[in-house]
């Protein structure tokens, strides 16, 4: 989810489309929670890692 994000935001740079650039954002910053929360041993979509 975080390489798609970043996919996305080098895309809507380039592009300059600001949808693009927020759905990026948005997709980032939900992939690091997940991955932070299975770094702390918490399961994730059922599963115990997430990365």
């Amino acid at each position: 989810m975080i390489v798609i994000g970043l996919v996305l935001l080098i895309v809507a740079f380039v592009a300059k489309i600001a949808i693009l650039w927020t759905v990026g954002i948005i997709l980032i910053a939900i992939g690091a929670v997940l991955f932070l929360l299975g770094l702390a041993g918490h399961a994730v979509g059922g599963r115990r890692h997430y990365w």
